[in-house]
């Protein structure tokens, strides 16, 4: 059980969690291409991702004031959540560093808050490799942390990458006067993430704990060829083609995952 703070007034420390996934695939022709882009983009629709956010916004506790969503020509949507707090929480809600549901629901309580997705389908020019990206923030005020809401949303898009921000602002105040600029312990992400989850990736930490800054990076551990060919699989290719698309598809998740552009050797 947390400590509880002896607050003066309420919890005006803002928790913001950046989740970004990315999901890699090859198609071996343009039109194939384009069938990928128009099957992501109808299985990640904006109906769809509105239904995800619904979820998050139960596990994390909150009220719905308003929606907004579009979907966009030729490609991506966006969803928009205004959400204000639960009704009160009950004595078993936990900002404690562990794993949050998957997906049931856990009461919290927030203040006027926040939660958003951007998708943003794309193809290379060239090489038949397609990518999905996903951008989701979730802003809360008061005890409950969206960290809550990681294992659901994990699972909730089949990720190859997922590389997660986590940022606690500002300061509450306690009934003697003393500011608090964090509420709750962490030492990473990492330990808001189901062992099952975490199992099935490689994860990287870079935190600043003085400035309340947590960033963790996940890349899938096992690479199956199958698992990233579209309307194909690896018993069509010819072994020299087989060779050439898992290199392609490797550069092109390890480009992601470090964030810098590696020459293609032959």
């Amino acid at each position: 059980m947390d400590n509880k703070l002896q607050l003066h007034g309420f919890n005006n420390l803002t928790k913001s969690l950046s989740f970004n996934i990315y999901d890699i695939c090859y198609a071996k022709s343009e039109s194939g291409q384009r069938r990928y882009i128009e099957y992501i983009d109808e299985a990640y629709s904006a109906r769809r991702l509105t239904q995800i956010l619904t979820d998050v916004n139960a596990i994390i506790g909150a009220e719905i004031l308003n929606i907004a969503r579009q979907d966009y020509e030729p490609q991506g949507a966006s969803v928009t959540m205004l959400i204000s707090e639960g009704h009160e929480a009950p004595a078993a809600v936990t900002n404690s560093e562990s794993p949050g549901p998957m997906p049931e629901a856990v009461v919290a309580h927030l203040n006027k808050s926040h939660i958003t997705v951007h998708t943003y389908p794309e193809s290379h020019p060239h090489a038949g490799i397609s990518t999905f990206r996903a951008d989701i923030d979730v802003s809360t005020c008061g005890r409950i942390s969206p960290l809550k809401a990681l294992n659901y949303l994990i699972h909730s898009f089949e990720s190859d990458i997922v590389i997660m921000d986590y940022r606690v602002r500002g300061f509450t105040r306690d009934i003697s006067g003393q500011k608090h600029y964090i509420d709750h312990d962490i030492t990473s992400i990492q330990n808001y993430i189901s062992d099952a989850t975490a199992d099935r990736y490689q994860m990287i930490d870079v935190n600043v704990y003085q400035e309340k800054i947590f960033h963790t990076k996940m890349i899938l551990k096992d690479f199956n060829l199958d698992n990233y060919l579209f309307e194909t699989d690896k018993d069509q290719l010819v072994p020299e083609e087989r060779a050439q698309v898992q290199k392609q598809l490797q550069r092109e998740m390890a480009e992601i995952f470090y964030g810098r552009n590696y020459k293609l050797r032959r």
